[in-house]
């Protein structure tokens, strides 16, 4: 969920940064363009294909770049002073105009019509995973039951296949490390078990911790996914290890 997140941030800052820049490049080409008309005759800059491009700048996009003009106050003269009203400049306005129609859209979208992932959604769902995965930090000892829908077996072998196969071989036959599909285990072969070894590792058998990578659920989906390998008999098994039917 916290990748999740990441993500969508990294994306909208990416796509408010290329935003920026077009806006950028816009008035500058704008600004390139007053110049040339400074330096160069119509007639050179129509001959110019680089000049005639920037011209397109200058004659169409006024709405973000274009100069307020200033116009006397009335009754505002003071020693032959005038007073000036010193307009905001079209495209700083209409950068306004754009970010209040961004907070109407933001607003339905988050509040209105409850799509977006509000900072409440966001705490009752890392809630509801955390109630799924609740266990004792002071003992370490888990209470679950195998997971046995389509679903989450699902997920438990895209992990296994992503992370778990170099050292346990594809179908859990063993390479590096043991056997997982036999009924002898190292280090216990129930669900609270594997669910321990994955979390803390194996440090002197060169099995990491994967208490910093997974979550509590993606443990267990691993977890079960394993058990759900039980009496499965691929080629190539490796060699029995440690006790058999230990828990």
């Amino acid at each position: 969920m916290i990748e999740e997140l990441a993500l969508n941030i990294g994306i909208s800052l990416i796509a408010l940064f290329v935003s920026i820049l077009a806006i950028l490049l816009v008035i500058i080409f704008m600004q390139i363009a007053r110049l040339a008309k400074k330096f160069f005759t119509p007639e050179e800059i129509k001959q110019s294909s680089v000049l005639s491009f920037l011209a397109l700048f200058e004659g169409n996009w006024t709405f973000l770049t274009g100069i307020h003009k200033d116009t006397v106050i009335e009754g505002h003269e003071y020693d032959g002073i005038v007073e000036l009203d010193n307009g905001m400049p079209p495209w700083l306005v209409n950068l306004f105009y754009a970010t209040a129609l961004f907070a109407v859209v933001y607003m339905v979208y988050y509040h209105g019509f409850d799509n977006g992932r509000i900072m409440e959604n966001e705490y009752k769902a890392e809630v509801a995973q955390a109630a799924l995965t609740q266990k004792d930090e002071g003992t370490g000892i888990t209470t679950y039951k195998p997971l046995t829908d389509q679903a989450a077996l699902a997920s438990g072998k895209a992990l296994f296949d992503k992370e778990c196969v170099a050292c346990h071989g594809k179908a859990g036959e063993g390479k590096i490390g043991p056997n997982l599909t036999d009924e002898y285990w190292i280090h216990g072969g129930e669900v609270n078990s594997i669910f321990r070894t994955i979390k803390v590792g194996v440090p002197d058998k060169g099995m990491v911790a994967w208490k910093s990578k997974f979550s509590g659920k993606q443990m267990l989906e691993i977890s079960s996914y394993i058990l759900s390998l039980q009496g499965t008999n691929p080629p190539n098994a490796k060699e029995a290890q440690g006790e058999k039917g230990k828990q």
